[in-house]
């Protein structure tokens, strides 16, 4: 099953709320030419899946529990439905709602206890108990969503010698050094940004040279150089990732951000007015443009995710339980509605 899903377009993993009615983790095969999703089946074995992460080799699939008492759990999707892989494992912070894989760890990052979490796999690639929690520590000004640390993604650095975490309630990005000996994550150093932005996801460009780091308070994106020799981030413009001012009683809450393999292009999804921004990149990689909005198929995208070939995007719809994919214009960046599959309480689309 595994191998002809890959011949024909590979795999697609959809988490979900299952405490909102969703399926938790399911599975679907992607047709290359269409890019079309078609479940294969699916396991509600851990409560609220909302982040995945397909390990190399698309044999196993690792889930964020997104609950008080969060977990990490791996799944063997060698077959048509997800098939759990040992318990769950505490990830020793609460909510988690990201991870990430790197020198045999799986890492999180926990929203509700403002924590970095690593857990070493054992050599079937079920997860270990934590073998190190870093806290964070700080707040901002805003009253209700920044009273403390809150960390939203965690992004292993390419080469892997750095791990970035995202802070939307300290207004900064943590950079911590990754042991490759023994895979735990050691505190390095903070790069702050505007007061009161609450930053929520980040992208790499291709090269390396530069990160993108999007805003969930405020519609921006702060352009970050980043020196991977030094392993620090240096801001050194925001933009606005709306090619307008939204409506002053919309609400606009940028989730999640992608470039393109080409270095050309941002997608950043937007909920409450609920589109994908284009954002085009010129040589410097330091001016992002807005060129464009298109609607995101649904109400409150929570997440977007490129397909690894490139030329098509997923997008979670929360609020109105669909995935809906879209083909991308090459030479302009702006992606067209293809097609869309009921998932109830989406939260993100993963590959293998």
């Amino acid at each position: 099953m595994a191998d002809e899903a890959r011949q024909s377009g590979g795999r697609a993993y959809i988490g979900s709320f299952t405490s909102a009615g969703g399926r938790g983790v399911v599975a679907a095969a992607v047709d290359r030419t269409t890019g079309a999703l078609t479940v294969t089946g699916a396991s509600d074995a851990v409560a609220d899946p909302s982040f995945l992460v397909a390990a190399p080799g698309g044999d196993l699939l690792y889930a964020a529990g997104e609950t008080e008492e969060g977990t990490v759990a791996a799944f063997d999707v060698t077959g048509p439905a997800p098939r759990l892989l040992g318990a769950p494992t505490p990830v020793g912070g609460a909510h988690p709602t990201h991870l990430a894989l790197a020198h045999g760890h799986v890492l999180t990052a926990n929203y509700g206890s403002g924590s970095v979490s690593a857990l070493p796999l054992a050599p079937d690639g079920a997860p270990k108990p934590a073998a190190r929690v870093l806290r964070h520590r700080g707040g901002g000004p805003h009253p209700d969503r920044q009273a403390g640390p809150h960390a939203h993604q965690v992004v292993p650095a390419p080469g892997g010698r750095w791990l970035l975490a995202v802070d939307l309630g300290t207004d900064s990005v943590h950079v911590c050094a990754l042991d490759p000996s023994t895979g735990e994550p050691t505190p390095h150093g903070e790069t702050a940004l505007r007061p009161g932005s609450g930053p929520r996801h980040l992208a790499f460009h291709p090269s390396a040279s530069h990160v993108y780091v999007l805003a969930e308070l405020a519609p921006t994106l702060t352009v970050c150089r980043w020196n991977p020799a030094t392993g620090t981030l240096a801001p050194v413009a925001e933009t606005a990732v709306l090619p307008m001012e939204p409506d002053t009683e919309a609400v606009s809450h940028p989730s999640g951000i992608v470039a393109s393999p080409d270095g050309r292009f941002l997608w950043a999804a937007v909920r409450g007015d609920d589109t994908i921004a284009v954002l085009a990149l010129d040589d410097t990689r330091e001016r992002p443009r807005p060129v464009a909005t298109v609607p995101c198929g649904g109400h409150w995208p929570r997440d977007l995710a490129l397909h690894p070939e490139g030329r098509r995007l997923y997008v979670a719809n929360e609020r109105s339980g669909d995935v809906t994919w879209f083909d991308i214009d090459p030479a302009t960046g702006v992606p067209s509605r293809a097609g869309a599959i009921e998932a109830t309480a989406a939260s993100c689309v993963a590959f293998a």
